[in-house]
């Protein structure tokens, strides 16, 4: 009934025919539950988003046999691809399987635009379980005036580094800027391979034609003055200098201080690279609370090496500041489910214990503006909570509904275009700006300063 393992990366792109052939057995599989005898409990399937580790899988178990034990309703716990795109291909095509498809659904905060009219608004079926959320927040999971899920993982762009190395190498602190960020990445990477570590790299990140380099790109603009993409009032801000400035930095890059490979790197792979002592710095999902934001968690199936030496900060400024991207999944309710109400206990029961998590965790790891002790959880988190609101950047999901995927999909191909060396930056922004306009029938406008 548990323990069913999470299938792990299914590479770049869409990849139709294995996302279809894991939709097909898990079709079956939830199929295989509906010739239960009639005294049987209930039994809800829960299709839960991302990539496990090892040490993820007791404590989800244990959660989930903890509902049972309470309620007396079986859970089904289904695994998923890696990547966002293939999530959202499945998630799409189980729901489009009506009744036969998952009861709950654990869904990317953007693709609620995309999947929302085959969800439940939870606005008052789960009422009493929103005063401790962060309004903001609440109101991102909404999509076409309903509450299509409810925050459940909540995660922030951050910067990790190698505390021990920014000291051996004379840094009293870890870099604030994208420049700084260049030159103790340069200094650390010529000084370990000076020592025999010649596959050792100064910055890893996710470059591979997917969802995080949306993520990733869409940082780099947004702190460079070049925008996010869509703005807020829909006019579509992509071809400007600041932006196109801030693909061609991140080209300059790969060769220099981040290794060729970097093209086909997602979360596992960069991870595994600054796990195994491979890179002084590198970008990572920074876990948050669903009611502060600001609150950097450590992931804690990390060896106890990699927690020992990494430190954790915002990620650098650029221009006109920094910009870490929200991200994260909420818990939704299949509009087909033939157990609404005991679907909609399971999402109450998962969000509490959520949120109690995150108010009883003192082992969690914060934002760190230097080396030394941050304190106290809650006092290390007052303390970068002003610098951690300022650096949020939300991609244009809200703006662009069911066309989020359309627009992500060309964003990814164009800045992966450019990375690669395919097509110059100024010839690539200019047909992404075409193509957003075809795809949106937005205006252009500039790039706006939001709060």
């Amino acid at each position: 009934m548990f323990g069913i393992w999470p299938v792990p990366g299914f590479g770049i792109g869409r990849h139709a025919a294995r996302v279809c052939g894991m939709l097909g057995l898990l079709v079956l599989w939830i199929l295989g539950g509906c010739h239960s005898a009639k005294q049987e409990p209930t039994t809800v399937s829960y299709l839960r988003l991302g990539w496990s580790q090892p040490d993820d899988l007791p404590e989800i178990e244990s959660l989930l046999q903890q509902f049972t034990r309470e309620t007396g309703i079986r859970v089904r716990d289904l695994p998923v691809p890696e990547t966002t795109l293939d999530q959202l291909d499945l998630s799409r095509g189980l729901l489009k399987r009506a009744a036969a498809g998952p009861d709950v659904l654990a869904v990317d905060v953007i693709w609620l635009g995309v999947l929302q009219p085959d969800l439940v608004d939870l606005q008052h079926d789960l009422a009493d379980e929103f005063p401790p959320f962060e309004p903001r927040l609440l109101r991102s999971y909404e999509a076409d005036g309903k509450l299509a899920a409810v925050p459940y993982t909540v995660q922030v762009g951050v910067l990790q580094y190698r505390r021990d190395l920014l000291r051996e190498y004379g840094y009293q602190r870890p870099p604030r800027t994208w420049d700084e960020l260049e030159t103790m990445a340069v200094r650390i990477q010529a000084g370990e391979r000076a020592k025999g570590n010649k596959d050792f790299w100064g910055y890893v990140w996710q470059g591979a034609a997917a969802e995080a380099l949306t993520c990733n790109a869409i940082e780099w603009q947004a702190a460079a003055g070049g925008g996010r993409v869509i703005e807020s009032n829909r006019t579509i801000s992509v071809n400007n200098p600041a932006a196109i400035r801030s693909w061609q930095r991140a080209k300059h890059w790969i060769g220099w201080i981040s290794p060729p490979s970097v093209l086909a790197y997602q979360e596992l792979d960069s991870l595994n690279i600054f796990d195994n002592g491979g890179a002084a710095f590198g970008r990572i999902w920074g876990g948050a609370s669903t009611t502060h934001i600001a609150l950097f968690r450590q992931m804690h199936w990390r060896n106890s090496l990699a927690q020992r030496i990494t430190g954790y900060t915002t990620i650098p400024d650029g221009l006109i500041g920094g910009a870490g991207t929200l991200g994260g999944s909420g818990l939704a309710v299949s509009q087909h489910s033939s157990h609404r109400r005991e679907a909609t206990e399971l999402v109450r029961f998962l969000i509490r214990a959520q949120i109690h998590s995150n108010q009883g965790d003192d082992s969690a790891v914060v934002d760190e503006p230097g080396f030394h002790s941050a304190g106290s959880v809650s006092e290390a988190s007052r303390t970068s909570e002003t610098a951690v609101r300022a650096k949020l950047v939300i991609r244009p999901s809200s703006e662009t509904g069911s066309q989020y995927e359309q627009v992500a999909r060309a964003y990814i191909d164009t800045v992966h275009s450019v990375l690669t060396g395919e097509k110059p930056a100024p010839e690539a922004a200019a047909a992404l700006e075409k193509e957003l306009v075809r795809i949106t029938g937005f205006p252009i406008g500039p790039p706006l300063k939001e709060d």
